[in-house]
């Protein structure tokens, strides 16, 4: 009977203290951020984002390029389901699939709007992995590249240009572009990396569908326009510059 008990107590102890049992939080912190990821994609898409974004280009050389854009965005939502949920256990990422299905809906301009049952789909990536954030990074800095595409496609922007010529010789040229709008409405249609590890993601607005939406005509833009968005995942041009 002794020997019994010290046996049942031993092989509870291997099953606890087996792979299985020990598995850690990783996984599941993963994919809880990236489901986050996916809902911020959705709340972006149909709520939309506020974009503020500058360029500059001196002496026409990539040397003197400047380029900086900063979103934000900030919303009350409900009804956002997670469709699919993958996780790659050797790279830790994760991938989530949200989705939602709207009718009344107040925008970031304060706009009522009538979606009439139509659904909006993105995705969202996770890691808990700093190496694996990188190329995730990346990603995203395209997807606010395209979106601030999109704002100057549709909503315009300011340019700014200063040029001095002494003697016949071009001394100093100065480029300038501003953006400052919201955006909304945006649908993914493609993503991915290409061979050199630089993001890409691709997006569209459909203005006559737009137009529906909100119950008013957008004038003077092309009926669907897409754009492409880029992100690196390093900065070798600083390094080239610095090295000058």
């Amino acid at each position: 009977m002794y020997m019994a008990r010290i046996t049942t107590i031993f092989i509870l102890f291997m099953l606890l203290c087996s792979p299985a049992a020990m598995a850690g939080n990783k996984k599941i912190m993963t994919i809880r951020a990236a489901k986050i990821i996916a809902e911020r994609a959705i709340v972006e898409s149909i709520y939309g984002l506020k974009i503020k974004s500058s360029e500059s280009v001196e002496n026409m050389i990539a040397s003197g390029f400047e380029g900086k854009t900063n979103t934000k965005t900030a919303a009350t939502i409900r009804g956002i389901k997670i469709d699919e949920m993958a996780y790659d256990a050797e790279k830790d990422i994760a991938k989530a699939t949200a989705s939602i299905i709207l009718n009344e809906f107040t925008n970031i301009d304060g706009q009522e709007i009538n979606f009439n049952g139509k659904s909006f789909t993105r995705v969202g990536f996770a890691t808990s992995t700093p190496a694996m954030a990188i190329p995730l990074g990346a990603l995203r800095a395209a997807e606010i590249d395209a979106y601030k595409q999109l704002a100057k496609r549709i909503v315009g922007f300011t340019l700014e240009s200063q040029t001095t010529v002494e003697n016949y010789i071009l001394t100093s040229d100065i480029v300038k572009s501003k953006v400052l709008a919201t955006i909304y409405l945006a649908r993914l249609i493609d993503y991915g990396w290409d061979d050199q590890g630089d993001a890409f993601v691709k997006m569209q607005i459909d203005t006559n569908e737009v137009s529906e939406i909100l119950g008013q005509q957008i004038v003077d833009v092309d009926q669907l326009i897409e754009v492409e968005g880029l992100g690196a995942q390093s900065d070798d041009y600083s390094t080239a510059k610095s090295g000058q």
